[in-house]
């Protein structure tokens, strides 16, 4: 990837926020937390802490100056405990010292008695019980009753999607640095800078022209660095009482003990189809595993209930998806934002009605294709849809049909070992499904000497965010990208602005930084045309420095030119804003227009299965995906493949596992992330060629999460290898560990 902080990534030089110099007399902040899933707290003593070494304070709920409450939706998550905790790892003191290690030391001495509750960590439990956050979501088209009567084939059950660790390169962390008129400055590893901002301001009961939010880059996010704020409010509290700099900076372990995670999922479906393999009904019902706090969970679950249909037209269609309250951390937001939980209820439906109807799933799946002018289940029309384009442009690259019929035969000359095909088709929709978050602002400075400083809320993660804003800048502006640098997003130059998540952070952001550099291009080709005397501004144009009447050199280039201008008292800074035009969405009927566009692919998965081990191997993926005019190809495969890599991650091997009291038991030493060695051998990605998008900046499309869809196509794969070694055991849930494969076949 051509990443601008790549030179700096491969020498170390990038700074993070533990590599911050550590300022005088800076302290070191830790956590005691809850040890009990469930209680009440009867008694809390922190003196032994306090009488610690190098201890300076500890703090509790009694001590908050604003706010105790953290919650990013509904006001459900105090910083620190009152009375009673609702997971393990909640926390409840916060100790600061001199150093870490004396924080971490103090903490232990803290001592507190519970009076333990009933713990509930099944989802559908919790939603027998009534135990949800919101409520319960509901949309219904057509008549699904009737629809299924006419149905040749109907294919019903259960299903479950697991939890996934979001296991970014950088824990969470952050340093609190106190000013002069009780101001304050944090850095942080967030993604969050709009919120965050007004999370610190809430907390200390300040306003939040006090408070200066930076974050220069991420040690990687996948959004779990969008929600939870104890990690950075807590040091900020500490700091603005004490007066002094405080680091807060979780170990590993505790990063993986105390965050949230992808949600995990319950399904009941329902689908029927006609004699020629459409589709014309189906029910299916989403429980949500969502944790002790609402946190972002409503709004992840409204991405999986608005993305049930997947790719397919359905023209009666019952969904129901409720946010079960359970006893765990507060899951959060992870790549893909609930689409991947909702596409996968889908795939499994027609993946089960093709097994009754004796088809080949990928048959089902071609017919079924959406296409231009279908309208999805919350009313929305389709335009400019690429699904069967990208399904055709793989099937010519790697002839489904004929793979299909290789793998069939391999089948039936092994019985040692089976092979597995999967096609999976995306349509993932771009935009934040709350409306209000589609908002972005830019500020651009062009200095005397000709560099340029472009400001935008966007976080860069290691996604290439900043490199695609930069582009755009000097595209627009008709300069070198040399010329350009991309700062830090702060709150004092861009307030208010939204997550860099849901794959908008280009998007937004590169939109409306193209606003105003559109702005100062404008004043400056005026500009040239009053210099020039015999031409009209429509006339010039800015490229690659210089500036052209007509296509001709006129002898006036870039740096000459804003040093005229500055002199002759043109503004060279612009402020810009962009808001996604025609969004909404009703929340009584569930109708309407909530994203900009949709992006679309298509790839096949294959999987060699040992069928006495219980082993297997994915050996092949090809991909076809669609990104419009790519901004930089070498930043859109890039993403392609991660994105595909950490979605193999989720459908086979990452799994999550707790005690029966909550604990979390898969830490860093019991947790598989996929690594170079589990990459394909053959991996190929094509970018659909001639694709344009007219709904967002330079007809470019959304890369970071919907090609993390593609990574189902390994549970399914390994799925049609085991079917064809044995298909009399109920379908295994994701993930499809090797150890579940073998327990499968030999259990």
């Amino acid at each position: 990837m051509k990443n601008t902080d790549m030179t700096m990534h491969v020498r170390g030089a990038s700074l993070f926020v533990d590599d911050m110099p550590t300022p005088p007399g800076c302290l070191h902040a830790a956590l005691f937390t809850s040890p009990v899933p469930r209680g009440r707290i009867l008694s809390l003593d922190t003196s032994a802490a306090a009488a610690a070494p190098g201890v300076a304070a500890v703090y509790t709920h009694r001590d908050i100056p604003g706010i105790n409450e953290v919650g990013h939706v509904l006001k459900d998550h105090p910083l620190l405990a009152v009375d009673s905790v609702e997971y393990i790892g909640q926390p409840i003191a916060l100790v600061v010292a001199g150093t870490r290690r004396e924080a971490l030391r103090a903490a232990r001495l803290v001592t507190a008695e519970f009076e333990e509750l009933e713990a509930v960590f099944d989802p559908r439990e919790a939603a027998s019980r009534g135990m949800i956050h919101g409520s319960r979501r509901v949309l219904a088209v057509g008549d699904t009753a009737a629809a299924f009567a006419r149905c040749a084939c109907v294919a019903q059950g259960s299903h479950a999607t697991g939890g996934q660790e979001h296991f970014y390169f950088e824990t969470q962390r952050a340093l609190a640095l106190p000013g002069e008129f009780d101001t304050i400055t944090v850095y942080a590893s967030s993604q969050s800078p709009g919120a965050f901002h007004r999370h610190i301001a809430e907390v200390l009961g300040i306003p939040q022209h006090k408070v200066e939010f930076v974050i220069r880059r991420l040690g990687g996010g996948f959004g779990g660095k969008e929600s939870t704020a104890v990690w950075v409010v807590a040091p900020a509290m500490a700091a603005f009482i004490l007066k002094r700099p405080v680091k807060l900076v979780l170990g590993r372990n505790e990063d993986i003990e105390t965050t949230g995670k992808r949600h995990p999922y319950q399904y009941d479906y329902k689908i029927g189809l006609d004699a020629e393999g459409k589709i014309l009904a189906y029910e299916v019902v989403l429980y949500q595993h969502a944790g002790a706090c609402a946190d972002i969970s409503l709004a992840v679950l409204g991405r999986s209930f608005l993305h049930v249909s997947g790719s397919y037209r359905i023209p009666n269609i019952s969904v129901s998806a409720v946010s079960c309250r359970t006893n765990i951390p507060p899951n959060n937001a992870f790549r893909g934002f609930g689409v991947p939980q909702g596409t996968f209820a889908i795939e499994a439906a027609l993946t089960h009605a093709a097994e009754l109807m004796g088809l080949d799933a990928a048959v089902l799946k071609r017919k079924n294709l959406l296409r231009d002018g279908d309208t999805l289940p919350y009313g929305m029309r389709l335009e400019k849809t690429s699904a069967i384009r990208c399904w055709e442009t793989l099937d010519r690259k790697v002839d489904i049909a004929a793979r299909h019929a290789e793998v069939a035969e391999y089948n039936r000359a092994h019985n040692d070992s089976k092979r597995g095909l999967a096609v999976i088709p995306v349509c993932f929709g771009i935009s934040f499904a709350q409306t209000a978050l589609n908002q972005a602002s830019a500020l651009v400075n062009v200095y005397v000497d000709g560099s340029v400083s472009v400001s935008t809320g966007a976080v860069e993660m290691g996604q290439g965010v900043n490199t695609k804003i930069r582009i755009i800048a000097a595209r627009t502006l008709g300069i070198p990208p040399e010329r350009i640098r991309v700062d830090t997003t702060n709150t004092s130059r861009i307030p208010n602005a939204s997550p860099t998540s849901a794959s908008t952070g280009a998007d937004l952001n590169g939109m409306a930084a193209k606003y105003a550099c559109e702005e100062i291009a404008a004043r400056l080709r005026k500009f040239a045309a009053e210099r020039l005397g015999n031409a009209a501004p429509g006339e010039i144009e800015l490229r690659d420095g210089a500036m052209l009447l007509r296509g001709e050199e006129t002898g006036l280039y870039w740096e000459g030119l804003v040093a005229d201008a500055q002199w002759a008292r043109i503004d060279l800074s612009s402020h810009a804003f962009y808001a996604t035009p025609g969004l909404y969405l009703d929340p009584k009927t569930e109708r309407g227009r909530p994203f900009a566009y949709y992006s679309y692919g298509t790839s096949l998965t294959s999987a060699l299965l040992d069928c006495r081990r219980g082993t297997y191997v994915i050996d092949s993926i090809d991909v076809v995906h669609d990104v419009g005019q790519s901004l930089s190809e070498a930043i859109d495969r890039g993403q392609v493949e991660g994105a595909v890599i950490q979605g193999i991650g989720w459908s086979t091997i990452e799994q999550l596992r707790y005690a029966t009291d909550g604990r979390l038991l898969t830490k860093v030493n019991a947790y598989k992330v996929p690594d170079i060695k589990f990459v394909p051998p053959h991996f190929s990605v094509t970018l659909l060629p001639n694709s344009d998008n007219p709904f967002a900046v330079c007809n470019s499309k959304a890369v970071g999460e919907p090609p993390f869809i593609h990574g189902l196509g390994a549970y399914f794969a390994v799925l049609h290898a085991l079917r064809a070694a044995r298909a009399d055991r109920p379908l295994p849930s994701l993930p499809l560990t090797p150890e579940k494969v073998f327990m499968y076949l030999h259990g």
